[in-house]
């Protein structure tokens, strides 16, 4: 473990600049803590905390110059590696008629992540499971980009990570991680570019007592999570209570916003929309972020498959915490709790799933 002084980072920010980075990182903007453009150190949340609950986020200044007291807001590495609106294709009529393909765009600068938390660094590993191996300008983003997490010290209170095993501590997906020190920062190289990073930063190897100080940041966060689930029988404890009467519960609360897969880190329902000009002389097509809440998504056969909002909750639900472990090996939920927070009635997942577990077996009556 390293230790580097508090203008180090700034120092790093800048580095990335200069190597060519689109340096992207946190900062305050419209009342809460979003991933922008990063110049340098000013541009960090200082003296920011947040207050999180179920339908409930505000930020409070404290004055104190801390950078990273605080969990995370809406936004995720997700915006930018598998981007809400992205052009996949164009055709256009030259000038005989003849339909033309117009080469793929561009890829902009590479990205820096400054600032990621390990739930959303595991969250992008969750996506590389979908989109590595198949989508080449998600893979060419994904592979060109450089990641500096940050371990967190205080957990939001709809935070679950210790619960799924992806935090509060970086363990994978990093270049470099950092812990904020009271001082400065302690920090953990992840990667040989990492490394090559650290070299040319004013580092010095960690005292002991800095290091016992990140150590216990990092277990004092994980016993201050906000939330807490059950998930050692999972996926078998959802696909056994399929016909539950929570679903319909929860289902009259539910307004069917996609707020929740919007904000989740690792969602990555889409449709893909054709586009042709006025005039006809040229076509697109686009992939745009979708959401299995809306009824349309479930068109299949000529028909809506889920029609009502109980069977599509359960299916966000049971594919989250279920069925994708079954696709991919791992969970489809990281615990950073964001859809709690953003959800405008307050469904917390971790209540619905422990009111399933309380009631297990239990089936929903129908009237005839």
């Amino acid at each position: 473990m390293w230790y580097l002084a508090r203008d180090g980072l700034d120092r790093l920010i800048r580095l990335l600049a200069e190597q060519g980075y689109e340096v992207v990182g946190p900062t305050v903007r419209d009342g809460a803590i979003v991933l922008d453009h990063l110049d340098g150190l000013d541009d960090l949340p200082a003296g920011v905390r947040e207050e999180q609950g179920p339908a409930t986020y505000e930020l409070q200044r404290t004055g104190d110059g801390r950078l990273f007291d605080w969990a995370h807001g809406p936004d995720s590495g997700k915006r930018y590696l598998f981007t809400p609106r992205e052009l996949l294709s164009t055709i256009s009529r030259n000038g005989s008629g003849t339909m033309q393909p117009e080469a793929d765009p561009e890829d902009g600068k590479p990205f820096a992540f400054v600032g990621l938390r390990s739930c959303d660094l595991h969250a992008i590993a969750v996506q590389d499971r979908v989109f590595l191996e198949l989508d080449p300008a998600y893979r060419r983003r994904r592979e060109r980009a450089v990641f500096v997490g940050v371990n967190c010290a205080i957990p939001g209170g709809t935070c679950f990570c210790v619960s799924m095993g992806t935090g509060p501590r970086c363990t994978v997906g990093f270049d470099l991680a950092l812990t904020e020190l009271a001082d400065g920062f302690a920090l953990e190289v992840g990667t040989p570019r990492g490394e090559e990073l650290r070299a040319l930063l004013a580092t010095r190897e960690a005292a002991p007592a800095e290091v016992a100080e990140a150590d216990a940041i990092a277990a004092t966060a994980a016993e201050r999570m906000g939330r807490a689930l059950e998930v050692p029988d999972m996926p078998d404890l959802l696909y056994r209570n399929r016909l539950h009467p929570r679903w319909r519960e929860v289902a009259d609360l539910c307004l069917a916003c996609a707020n929740c897969t919007s904000v989740c880190p690792t969602c990555f329902c889409h449709d893909v929309v054709d586009g042709v000009s006025l005039s006809g002389d040229l076509a697109t097509r686009t992939r745009e972020w979708a959401s299995c809440f809306s009824a349309e998504y479930s068109w299949a056969a000529g028909e809506v498959v889920r029609g009502s909002r109980a069977s599509r909750y359960r299916q966000w639900l049971t594919h989250k915490f279920a069925s994708w472990i079954d696709q991919f090996g791992v969970s489809g939920c990281v615990g950073c709790g964001r859809c709690i927070t953003w959800c405008p009635v307050g469904i917390d997942v971790t209540e619905e799933i422990a009111a399933i577990r309380a009631t297990d077996g239990e089936v929903e009556v129908v009237a005839r």
